[in-house]
C-alpha cells in the first residue's frame, strides 16, 4: 500500500482518540478516516461532525466487516480490545489498539496469536508516552556502561496523587470487569522501564484499596477491588533488583515521578517535582553528585504513534512503540502482580500461561 489511500475506521472515540489518534491519522498523507463507531450513534455523530468523518457505524462489527476499510483504530476500554483486535485481524485489517493491551495476559496472547496468523497486517499497541523524550539517552548511557551493572531500580510514581477522597467519582479504571488486572499507571511505567533495563524475573507485591468504596453515580456504594496503593519488589532478568511503588492516595508526595537506576559505577534519576518538568539527572562514581543531563534534540523522542502506524502499513518502518510481543510481556507482568497480591507469594516470570 505504498502509494494507495489508507482508509481507517475508528472504534471508540474517547479522550485519547479524539485528542491524539483521529487528528494524528488525519495529518498523514493519503489517509482517510471513513467511519466511526462510538457507544451510541448520537455520540458517534458528534465526533464525525467535529472531525469531518463521512460515516457513522451502528456498532464495531460494522467497522470490522466493512470491506472498504483497511485499518482500524481501537480506542475502547481494555475489556473489548481482544475481541475487536482479533476480529479485525481475521478480516485482514491493520490494527492500532489503545493501551493497555487487554484485560489479562491470556487475552494478550490470543491477540498476539491472531497477529501471527495475519502476518501482512500491522498490529500495534499505543505506547507509554511519558518517557519518550528521554528513552534513547537513557538506553545509550546504560549501554555505554555509564551506570555499570544495575544494582537497583527504585521507582515511585504518585501522578495525580493526593490524600484519600472517598467522594471522588467512580472511574472505569476502578472496575475490574472493564479494566482487568491493570492497576493505576503501573503498566505504563513498567513498559517504559522495560525499554531501559528489560523485564523482571520475579514479582512480589502488596497493596491496598485505601478508598475502599465509592458511589457509582446512582447512589449505590461500590467496593473497590483494584488497589490504589501498590508496592512491588523483585529481581531483574539482567541482574539487580527493583522496588516500585505506585499510588494515587499519597498527600504531599515529595515527587510525582522519581525513578532512580543505581549501578556499580553511576546513577541515573528521572524526576518530576511539583509543576517542574520531568528531568533526567546523572552522576558517576567519584563525581560531585547528580547533575541535569542535557538531552540532544536529535535523540529526543516524541509522540508519533499514528505516523509510525501508517508508515508500517506502507512498509517504510517497523513498529517499535509498541509491538504485540512487548505488550504481552507487560501483560504477563501485570498478571504476576495480581497473582502475588492475591496469594501473598512471589511469582516467577515469564508466566507459563
Amino acid at each position: 500500500m505504498a502509494n494507495e489511500k489508507i482508509r481507517v475506521g475508528v472504534i471508540g472515540a474517547g479522550g485519547n482518540t479524539t485528542k491524539l489518534h483521529i487528528p494524528g491519522l488525519q495529518a498523514q498523507d493519503g489517509v482517510e478516516i471513513q467511519s466511526v463507531a462510538n457507544r451510541t450513534m448520537a455520540s458517534g455523530q458528534r465526533v464525525a461532525d467535529e472531525f469531518g468523518i463521512p460515516g457513522v457505524a451502528a456498532d464495531w462489527q460494522e467497522i470490522v466487516e466493512n470491506p472498504d476499510i483497511d485499518a482500524v483504530c481501537i480506542g475502547t476500554w481494555p475489556y473489548m480490545h481482544a475481541p475487536m483486535t482479533i476480529a479485525a485481524l481475521e478480516q485482514g485489517k491493520h490494527v492500532l489498539c489503545e493501551a493497555r493491551m487487554a484485560l489479562n495476559s491470556d487475552q494478550g496472547r490470543d491477540m498476539l496469536a491472531a497477529s501471527r496468523r495475519a502476518p501482512r497486517c500491522v498490529a500495534q499497541i499505543v505506547p507509554a508516552p511519558h518517557t519518550l523524550a528521554f528513552d534513547q539517552t537513557i538506553i545509550e548511557m546504560i549501554g555505554a556502561g555509564y551506570i555499570g551493572d544495575l544494582i537497583a531500580l527504585d521507582a515511585r510514581i504518585a501522578v495525580a496523587s493526593g490524600f484519600p477522597n472517598p467522594n471522588s467519582p467512580t472511574h472505569w479504571r476502578h472496575d475490574r470487569d472493564l479494566s482487568g488486572n491493570n492497576i493505576m499507571s503501573m503498566g505504563i511505567w513498567y513498559e517504559a522501564m522495560m525499554r531501559w533495563v528489560g523485564p523482571m524475573a520475579s514479582v512480589f507485591a502488596t497493596g491496598q484499596s485505601v478508598v475502599s468504596h465509592r458511589d457509582d453515580g446512582s447512589g449505590r456504594r461500590v467496593t473497590m477491588t483494584i488497589p490504589d496503593h501498590v508496592d512491588i519488589i523483585g529481581r531483574m532478568e539482567q541482574g539487580g533488583q527493583i522496588r516500585f511503588n505506585v499510588s494515587t492516595v499519597l498527600g504531599h508526595a515529595p515527587a510525582v515521578i522519581d525513578v532512580c537506576l543505581f549501578g556499580t559505577n553511576g546513577t541515573l534519576r528521572l524526576c518530576q517535582t511539583g509543576a517542574d518538568p520531568l528531568t533526567l539527572y546523572a552522576g558517576e562514581r567519584g563525581g560531585d553528585g547528580l547533575a541535569p543531563v542535557t538531552i540532544d534534540p536529535a535523540k529526543k523522542g516524541a509522540w508519533r504513534v499514528e505516523e509510525e502506524f501508517i508508515n508500517a502499513i506502507r512498509g517504510v518502518e517497523a513498529v517499535s512503540h509498541t509491538d504485540f510481543t512487548t505488550a504481552v510481556k507487560y501483560m504477563e507482568w501485570t498478571d504476576a502482580v495480581t497473582r502475588s497480591l492475591r496469594t501473598g507469594q512471589a511469582i516467577d516470570l515469564p508466566l507459563m500461561g
